[in-house]
């Protein structure tokens, strides 16, 4: 009898098709989760392609209004902060760069001054007016990123060229927070002239005076980067503390 009934169990073709229907249907219903994860997938990557692109149109778009806006603007920025009137004894001539970002960008400097650094211009007999229409000429060269707040000529004179709440193109990781300096010299030895020297000595201590600059925050580029430069003084380590002295004897008294 039981191997009848697993026969007649076999042949019943009733419950034959309605399991190959549930088969169908499962493999139907597996199909179509399948495409609809391929289609959730592809969706999603979709969407973060345009994503990314979206950022990408944005951003560029915020330069380019940065940059535009320098651009509109530069002429109408305030020559602020001008040493002639702060140390009229010294007999500063403001002749201010044009904002442009290879050698006055405006930036304003991060934490106020707390260096100055000296520096020598590395070309022999250029004058004090042409080294700061050589920072000039770059907004249209634009060969590199230079400049400096104050270059002194072979005759002492002392050009300002960027304002002293503005960042210079100067001295590497010091440009945020420094004044930088840059002095003539009229051969490759790099010494300065006496007037050349008598003028950076006076302009560093009435600068370090007025910003409260600790004398060990005034340095050489050479202390930054370790470039030659001021040569001379890189050169000759007592000069420079002789320099340093000189310095420390002319500012005020506390």
């Amino acid at each position: 009898m039981r191997v009848e009934r697993e026969n007649d169990y076999r042949k019943n073709p009733a419950r034959d098709e309605r399991i190959a229907a549930r088969e169908r249907r499962e493999r139907e219903r597996q199909r179509m989760l399948r495409k609809q994860k391929k289609a959730t997938m592809f969706l999603a990557f979709a969407a973060v392609l345009l994503f990314c692109f979206i950022m990408m149109i944005s951003k560029k778009e915020d330069i380019g209004k940065i940059e535009n806006i320098t651009d509109l603007f530069a002429s109408e920025i305030e020559p602020i902060q001008g040493a002639a009137g702060t140390f009229p004894d010294l007999n500063i001539s403001e002749e201010f760069l044009t904002v442009n970002k290879y050698s006055r960008p405006g930036t304003k400097l991060e934490n106020g001054v707390k260096y100055i650094v000296i520096h020598y211009t590395g070309n022999p007999g250029a004058t004090g007016e042409g080294n700061r229409n050589y920072f000039e000429s770059l907004k249209d060269s634009e060969d590199t990123y230079a400049s400096s707040h104050f270059v002194i000529g072979l005759d002492g004179e002392i050009i300002q060229c960027i304002p002293l709440d503005e960042m210079s193109y100067a001295s590497n990781d010091r440009n945020v927070d420094s004044i930088s300096i840059e002095c003539c010299h009229p051969d490759d030895t790099g010494n300065f002239t006496n007037e050349t020297y008598n003028n950076c000595v006076y302009l560093v201590a009435q600068l370090s005076d007025y910003y409260d600059v600790d004398m060990d925050h005034i340095i050489r580029h050479y202390d930054v980067s370790g470039k030659n430069c001021p040569k001379y003084f890189v050169e000759y380590e007592d000069r420079w503390n002789v320099f340093l002295g000189f310095v420390e004897d002319n500012r005020e008294e506390e």
